[in-house]
């Protein structure tokens, strides 16, 4: 399965192991294939010893054989969504290999419907031009042949892919194409996310009936049975992180660092602990964050709320503050005139607890990204 990830990198999400560029692009393997490697050896090694009486030694290597063949094309596939964004000007972060496919990340969304359109299906177009490929190659090697089923199993995984990944449903291809005209249709992007969303998750229902069906009826090989039910799972909640991104969406142009950051409490460098905590205790408005301000006036630090609510009470008289704070430096910046799509674009960049809001060399505040959260999400906030 292939999937697009809206930009940047979902936090948490980690690319795996970087192996390499492809034309510019890099490359990254994630921990999952060693499993999808191991699944695809031993299934197609077991075909590929009742169809050619293989022994068990020839038929894993057959199988590690149409593993890499199958990456291959994931690979183009991928390359097919990342070549056609760079040339609409459209940064490519990279591309993963995981155990479902692949899935190509971006710096930003297509800016037009026309683009994401064809974004999305070059993918597929790919997929369906290597199946017929490898369809005419099967139609010309001899029949009972290794080389004509591993022909006849890359064209069924080429057509497959490409058939399953137009399906209108969000997160696959085809649920970004639906997008892409409901959004041409509606001018709004928002409400065609979240109908692509509902649609996916039709499609997560619909797949997981046929499984069961597969599986029933005994067509689906056992050992595929869990596999199938992941690509489900996956279909479901990727279906449901468009919904709820497109409702936070909606609420982007309600981001307003200068009236979300909280004040800064600025105390000399030295000051002890307790004394800092004392003086933001008794400052109004509550929740005033404590910087730590140099020789000159200027905050050069912002206490770290996890490190000094280590520090024992009473050690706190004796500890300055500097010692539990962190140099301005080092922590994430938001300028203050940023609208609500890039603030979420470094937050999601640079996951943190807080942020810097500057307005040139000035420190106007910190933002907590819990204020952020209530804001874009109110109700799921009153419900946690």
């Amino acid at each position: 399965m292939d999937q697009q990830t809206r930009p940047p990198r979902r936090p948490g999400r980690r690319p795996g192991l970087t192996v390499g560029r492809v034309f510019g692009v890099p490359l990254h393997l994630d921990a999952s294939m060693l499993l999808l490697t191991l699944l695809v050896t031993v299934i197609y090694a077991e075909f590929a010893r009742d169809r050619l009486g293989l022994p068990p030694l020839g038929g894993y290597l057959i199988g590690l054989g149409f593993v890499v063949s199958l990456l291959g094309s994931v690979l183009l596939h991928e390359l097919g969504h990342a070549l056609t964004a760079r040339r609409h000007g459209i940064g490519v972060r990279g591309i993963t290999l995981e155990l479902l496919g692949g899935y190509t990340e971006m710096d930003r969304d297509p800016p037009t419907a026309r683009i994401d359109l064809q974004v999305s299906l070059a993918g597929p177009a790919v997929s369906a031009v290597l199946g017929l490929l490898a369809v005419g190659a099967t139609l010309a090697l001899p029949p009972h042949t290794l080389a004509h089923q591993l022909a006849l199993q890359l064209a069924l995984s080429n057509v497959v892919v490409a058939l399953f990944n137009i399906l209108p449903g969000l997160p696959l291809d085809g649920g970004r194409a639906l997008r892409a005209a409901i959004w041409a249709l509606t001018r709004d992007r928002h409400r065609a996310t979240e109908i692509a969303g509902w649609v996916g998750r039709a499609v997560a229902v619909g797949t997981a009936v046929l499984v069961v069906l597969l599986a029933v009826a005994r067509i689906l090989v056992p050992l595929a049975l869990p596999l199938m039910l992941l690509v489900v799972f996956t279909l479901w909640r990727g279906a449901g992180q468009s919904i709820r991104y497109a409702r936070i969406s909606r609420r982007f142009p309600l981001v307003d660092l200068r009236r979300l950051a909280r004040p800064v409490l600025a105390v000399p460098t030295g000051t002890p602990l307790a004394e800092a905590q004392r003086r933001r205790d008794a400052h109004t408005p509550p929740g005033v964050a404590i910087g730590v301000a140099d020789g000159a006036g200027r905050t050069v630090a912002l206490l770290d709320p996890v490190r000094a609510g280590r520090v024992p009470a009473e050690r706190r008289p004796w500890v300055a503050v500097d010692e539990v704070s962190r140099p301005l430096a080092q922590l994430p910046v938001l300028p203050v005139g940023l609208d609500g799509e890039r603030v979420m674009e470094i937050v999601q960049t640079h996951p943190g607890a807080q942020y810097v809001v500057t307005s040139g060399e000035d420190v106007v505040g910190v933002l907590h990204i819990a204020d952020l959260a209530q804001l874009l999400e109110p109700k799921r906030k009153m419900n946690t």
